[in-house]
């Protein structure tokens, strides 16, 4: 008897615990818990942290809300001219906010991005291919294609499922045929050649053109030494040539007159200092007198006026 009542306590302890291990559950953070009672979406939600739930009967998934990245593969694409090309790996940076989550989980299930990311990519890229030229979409407008499907992604979303935004669309180069991809890679080798050799001819054009500019200022600079040098040359020459127009014998007798007028000493007597002019050695019949010899002394006036009429 005790021992079929300690049988019944561990096998009701177990289900104890196996009903509290199942009842709690713990969401991460950045995600959001949606709760499933006999397959039908619940409306309750709730954050991070540890939570309770009906066990056995109430399951739950978390969806996350915080920006993430989905890849789609190998996503083949036919374009215009008939040539099918595959993409290795679109990237799709996106989130989901998180008052919009039980809406898309009710409309879309909790693996919503299969059917709002997924295969819009799929369709969008087909659409783009088959309007456009292996050419356009290799070479041309490759780099358009990230844009314009994260434009037709988000205008698609903001009707079909609000909330979900998308951030950006990473696009790697499409696998094309290989006897197509090496004409291509022999073209852009020959493109590259080109673009080399019209950077060289840039560079010999700017040379020449840095030459032809030096040549410019160093004629300008000789012109201009040369003017300047005519103008000291013409500036010389006249002024030689007034030089010798006022060099006449009047021009000479009028400057002497002004230095003796300018003298402002008069020394008078018979005996004048030797540092002096003796005025009586001009006068006639008197070379050779003694200068003490009064008799032999001229006026000296009438020897200043001598000496005026001898210069």
């Amino acid at each position: 008897m005790m021992a079929q009542l300690s049988s019944v306590v561990a096998v009701t302890a177990a289900i104890l615990v196996a009903m509290i291990f199942s009842s709690v559950h713990k969401v991460e953070e950045g995600h959001i818990a949606v709760y499933y009672r006999g397959g039908a979406l619940l409306k309750a939600t709730s954050g991070p942290g540890f939570h309770l739930m009906l066990p056995f009967i109430t399951t739950f998934k978390a969806v996350q809300n915080t920006v993430q990245t989905d890849e789609v593969k190998n996503v083949p694409c036919g374009t215009s001219g008939g040539v099918m090309i595959y993409f290795d790996r679109i990237e799709v940076v996106n989130f989901l906010i998180p008052s919009a989550v039980y809406d898309i989980v009710r409309n879309y299930t909790a693996d919503y991005d299969k059917t709002l990311i997924f295969n819009k990519i799929h369709h969008e890229l087909n659409q783009f291919c088959s309007v456009h030229t292996l050419q356009e979409v290799y070479i041309e407008l490759f780099d358009r294609i990230d844009e314009d499907l994260k434009l037709a992604l988000q205008q698609d979303l903001t009707g079909m499922a609000p909330g979900l935004i998308i951030h950006a669309v990473r696009v790697t180069k499409p696998n094309i045929p290989e006897a197509i991809r090496r004409n291509y890679e022999l073209m852009e080798s020959e493109k590259t050649k080109l673009l080399i050799a019209a950077q060289k001819q840039k560079v010999v054009e700017k040379e020449a053109e840095t030459e032809r500019k030096k040549a410019l200022i160093d004629g300008a600079f000789l012109a201009r030494e040369k003017a300047r040098a005519d103008a000291d040359f013409y500036t010389a020459q006249r002024v030689a040539e007034s030089n010798r127009l006022k060099l006449s014998p009047e021009y000479l007798q009028l400057l002497r007159y002004r230095a003796i007028a300018a003298n402002s000493k008069i020394y008078f007597g018979k005996d004048i200092p030797k540092m002096f002019l003796d005025l009586s050695a001009f006068a006639p019949g008197t070379m050779g007198r003694a200068p003490g010899d009064a008799s032999s002394s001229p006026n000296t006036a009438d020897t200043l006026k001598e000496f005026e009429g001898r210069l």
